[in-house]
């Protein structure tokens, strides 16, 4: 066989036009991840903050960064990062979502060549430190409680992840209503009793026994997308969609609630929210299943005779995960 003959030499643009046509980019972008931001409300003696760990990311209308290696079009993510920090010194930050829509419609409004911006916040649970009188500290006159008290501290805080708060905002050319997502992660809940699994398919692949009563505890992850969210209240939001999964895990704090299956807690958590929320359009929650194994006392029977109901073995893997997405 005879070599292909040599094409005429072609500029380095037709050359890179050439390439360009023979493949297709089917996602792109970059951005700033795990910003670190802290804003301090001042309000006289009373002060107030918020801090959060952000990311913007950003779609170019052209691709010549990636085709061309020319950077004409680049706001180079550095430059993301400062225009954060001095929009929040302009403006304030009243809570993340609507910080996150602020910042996004900036960067569309300020750069023509900028298609698409998604951000993301992750709140710090920094909550302020309640104290009691001096006359109830007793002997340790030093002692600061964080429970239930008498005083909330004016500047002073201290860090309780209890839960985190946090959301997405996509905004792009094409469309002018933003895509909004808040969302709960790390939500780790116990309980005792009034949990049970049994009935579950039985063949010879199965060991599990079926179990009346067991100590259940899982760690809850939750998003959910506004179909309005010029009229709705983000913060009571968060905290109604928390107190619904609480409600639905523990139930009464005296009788508490039967769970016959996770499946069956998380439908009733999505169903109630979206009954109490009517600016939520859909809402998608995961729960993981974290086994605690009773500890075996059978082979210590003259140590510590009878049943073990006490003594329990956490079992951090494997652990199983179920998950939902509910709309109207």
């Amino acid at each position: 066989m005879f070599a292909t003959p040599l094409r005429q030499v072609r500029s380095q643009k037709g050359a890179e036009l050439e390439q360009s046509q023979r493949y297709k980019i089917l996602n792109k972008g970059y951005g700033k991840d795990a910003v670190r931001l802290m804003y301090v409300n001042r309000s006289g003696s009373v002060h107030s903050i918020q801090e959060f760990e952000l990311s913007t990311h950003l779609k170019l209308s052209s691709s010549k960064d990636y085709l061309q290696a020319n950077n004409a079009d680049i706001i180079d993510t550095d430059a993301q990062k400062n225009l954060v920090f001095i929009l929040a010194k302009q403006h304030g930050i009243e809570g993340p979502e609507k910080f996150a829509l602020l910042v996004a419609r900036y960067f569309l409004s300020k750069y023509s060549h900028v298609e698409e911006v998604h951000m993301h916040m992750e709140t710090y649970p920094w909550q302020r430190i309640r104290t009691t009188d001096d006359s109830k500290l007793g002997e340790n006159k030093s002692c600061l409680r964080t429970g239930d008290s008498s005083q909330l501290h004016n500047h002073a805080f201290i860090f309780q992840s209890e839960a985190q708060h946090f959301c997405d905002v996509i905004l792009t050319r094409q469309d002018s209503k933003p895509t909004v997502f808040t969302g709960i992660k790390g939500l780790r809940l116990l309980k005792t009793t009034k949990s049970s699994f049994v009935n579950f398919v039985d063949d010879e692949y199965r060991t599990l026994p079926d179990l009346p009563d067991r100590t259940l505890c899982t760690v809850v992850d939750s998003s959910w997308e506004y179909s309005d969210f010029e009229t709705v209240d983000f913060s009571r939001t968060w905290q109604t969609v928390k107190d619904v999964v609480l409600k639905n895990f523990a139930g009464d704090p005296k009788e508490g609630i039967a769970s016959t299956s996770l499946q069956n807690t998380m439908y009733l958590s999505g169903q109630q929210v979206l009954d109490l929320v009517p600016q939520v359009s859909h809402i998608s929650i995961t729960m993981l299943n974290l086994h605690y194994a009773k500890f075996n006392t059978k082979p210590f029977q003259k140590l510590v005779p009878g049943e073990n109901n006490e003594v329990l073995e956490p079992v951090d893997k494997p652990f199983s995960t179920v998950y939902v997405q509910l709309s109207r």
